[in-house]
């Protein structure tokens, strides 16, 4: 344990990536990206190609934030970097930068937001390869993250396993009828209580003050950032799943919510999941979000279809500060794709 930094035995590259598929996004978010690219140590003095994992962050951040550092705990990336210092086998990371205006985007693609998973698979990850000695190929590619993370990891591989061979999800967002529903008659009273039911009045007072200073906004903003992702009509209106009154369920709005569920999506892409070199699945046993017990039902999900390198455990946590959590995870599935 130190205080500070140290120079890292790998190199972090901070780029920028200008998107096309970005530019003139519904809600004007930035289509000029940061995108950070570590090369584990020896990577200058070698001609050697590697295998590359995409990491993907959660709900409400952004690329900048895996240099934070909680109290008396390294960052992600000195943890990263730890590893391959210490001996296994190296890999080309990607930090990949998702972050809208309503907190993120699922990477989905999406007529409220942009298209986020196009940008992803068919932008960013020819951008790396072009400039980058990695092994350009599904066998060699993998794809982490944790939370929504994780979420985009599980979508991503089953969607794109042409680019992705391999996943890791940390407490990924899946089973939502219990990590979401749960929560949507919190969001009701508090919108009946302070915004006279309207969403529109909570939108306008969250955005002209510090974001999620009220202890109502988390749930709040969450259901309407994962409407903007799950259930957005083609012109960009953004569909609840619940009634504003009453929080009883819109089923034909839910039905395209649990469309996008990842374990609803194992089943209907049971040959992608077979198709994996790895899949790694953890999450905390006291979730705050019961997404350990989303982690065992995707788990049985990945089993039932057939994928032959598994990882499973549930450990002693919550949802937050599990970052040590990441090498254990990299180190398996690197093995499993270099």
């Amino acid at each position: 344990m130190r205080p500070w930094s140290k120079p890292l035995a790998g190199k972090l590259d901070e780029q920028t990536i200008e998107s096309a598929l970005l530019r003139g996004n519904p809600r004007g978010d930035p289509h000029v990206r940061p995108v950070y690219v570590y090369t584990p140590p020896r990577y200058d003095q070698s001609a050697d190609r590697y295998p590359s994992v995409y990491v993907l962050h959660g709900w409400t951040g952004q690329v900048d934030m895996w240099r934070n550092r909680s109290s008396l705990r390294p960052t992600a990336i000195e943890l990263f970097d730890e590893l391959f210092e210490q001996g296994a086998s190296p890999a080309i990371l990607v930090f990949v930068d998702a972050w809208t205006s309503w907190g993120g985007s699922q990477y989905l693609d999406s007529p409220a937001l942009g298209p986020y998973h196009s940008y992803l698979c068919n932008e960013i990850v020819p951008w790396v390869d072009a400039r980058y000695r990695t092994k350009a190929h599904r066998d060699h590619r993998a794809i982490t993250g944790k939370s929504s993370g994780g979420y985009g990891a599980m979508v991503t591989a089953m969607l794109r396993p042409d680019l992705f061979g391999a996943l890791v999800t940390h407490s990924g967002d899946a089973l939502f009828e219990l990590c979401y529903a749960r929560g949507f008659a919190e969001s009701v009273r508090a919108l009946r209580d302070e915004y006279g039911g309207s969403y529109a009045a909570f939108l306008a007072d969250h955005g002209a003050r510090p974001a999620l200073s009220k202890p109502s906004d988390f749930t709040l903003l969450s259901d309407w950032s994962m409407a903007a992702c799950y259930s957005a009509d083609a012109d960009g209106t953004v569909q609840l799943p619940y009634d504003l009154a009453t929080g009883e369920l819109r089923p034909d709005v839910w039905a395209r919510w649990l469309d996008k569920d990842p374990v609803r999506l194992a089943r209907t892409h049971r040959e992608a999941l077979r198709s994996m070199r790895g899949v790694y699945v953890d999450a905390g046993r006291r979730d705050d979000w019961f997404l350990d017990l989303a982690a065992e039902a995707f788990h049985r999900e990945v089993r039932s279809a057939g994928v032959k390198e598994v990882f499973f455990e549930l450990f002693d946590a919550r949802h937050t500060q599990v970052e040590y959590r990441y090498p254990g995870a990299l180190r398996w599935i690197v093995d499993r794709i270099r």
